[in-house]
């Protein structure tokens, strides 16, 4: 590891394909991290449990999908360490014990936690949402409370601090709205810091990134949940299809009559596909540009880059998947050996 870099860890769920929005708000910026820092970037599908510990057929398929497109993109094994997170098990080790100092209070303030536990008790109880998380948890049924998932939902900021702790992170990449998450990851190490009165947990510190706001094919936020994305690897013909049926301004129906691009899912594209994206912005509300015809220049700007990715993910092999794999768990391995140990004998468990 170089000392004079700063180390960053980030990671993604095997949930499904990648989409253009996790290229653009995530993966983009990786690519140029790993240039600068020391980076451990991890398939986490311990997390992906979470939400679908019932779902898991298609894991495999996901993780071996998600790691090829995270090569095509242009994420270098010689330049970062790349692993599968079930695949080092001093994560499961390291989150067991940081459980055992971590408040249960802190979780069930946890915003994800809050929002689903709002929404159920929001069904049952009009009125009485002022009550504190613990006291709705208390007044609501069993099989209401499964709707929350399960232990590994309410735990999962543990799991998420200690991918982060386990190899003395300096930074994590997030956007504005993940912030609250990372504070909690600092929480612990602080807890755990102060309790044991050393300091053995460094506290990460957050590299704010500027995601670009990337609209799905029906207007709202691209997102799988929201099948509306257009995805990595996608054929082209699969990707010209779905721009071409793309959501656009609804008060703009004749060619010649006046758009508002900045509510446009097929301009939040030209921003980030189209160098000239202010001057199409200008034609559109001028209404000199109709849709029909503004969506084929999207295609034709993004095609290059489409077919380049999809040449690039047809010529890695599992072969090389998995040597890569390999040689990203040997580096991963040593550097969380290393926290591991200082945690345990911290915890006289040495």
């Amino acid at each position: 590891m170089t000392k004079d870099k700063k180390i960053i860890v980030s990671g993604m769920r095997p949930t499904g394909v990648l989409h253009l929005g996790n290229y653009h708000g995530a993966l983009k910026n990786w690519i140029e991290l790993q240039n600068t820092h020391e980076c451990f970037f991890c398939v986490v599908d311990y997390h992906a449990l979470t939400t679908a510990y019932d779902k898991t057929e298609d894991l495999q398929a996901n993780i071996r999908d998600m790691l090829k497109s995270w090569l095509a993109a242009g994420l270098d094994p010689k330049k970062c360490s790349i692993y599968i997170q079930s695949h080092l098990p001093q994560t499961a080790e390291v989150n067991l014990l940081l459980g055992m100092i971590t408040p249960l209070g802190w979780l069930l303030r946890n915003p994800s936690y809050k929002e689903q536990l709002e929404e159920i008790f929001r069904k049952k109880y009009k009125g009485q949402l002022s009550k504190s998380a613990s006291e709705k948890v208390g007044m609501l049924s069993e099989k209401e409370l499964s709707e929350l998932s399960s232990f590994g939902f309410l735990g999962y900021p543990v799991l998420m601090a200690s991918d982060i702790l386990i190899h003395g992170a300096d930074l994590v990449p997030v956007g504005q709205d993940q912030l609250v998450h990372l504070e909690l990851t600092r929480d612990i190490a602080k807890k755990f810091n102060s309790t044991f009165s050393k300091d053995v947990l460094k506290e990460p510190n957050s590299l704010l990134t500027k995601t670009p706001k990337l609209l799905g094919l029906d207007g709202r936020k691209m997102s799988k949940s929201y099948n509306n994305t257009i995805n990595l690897g996608e054929d082209l013909e699969v990707a010209k299809k779905k721009i071409m049926g793309m959501f656009t301004d609804p008060k703009k129906v004749k060619k010649d009559d006046k758009g508002h691009p900045k509510d446009c899912a097929v301009y939040s594209l030209h921003k980030v596909y189209n160098k000239d994206c202010n001057a199409r912005g200008e034609e559109c509300k001028a209404g000199s540009i109709g849709c029909v015809q503004c969506k084929k220049d999207l295609f034709e700007l993004m095609q290059p880059e489409l077919k380049e990715f999809n040449e690039r993910k047809k010529s890695i092999t599992d072969a090389m998947v998995d040597k890569i794999l390999k040689d990203g768990l040997v580096k991963a391995t040593k550097s969380a050996d290393a926290v591991l140990e200082k945690i345990k004998k911290t915890m006289h468990l040495k």
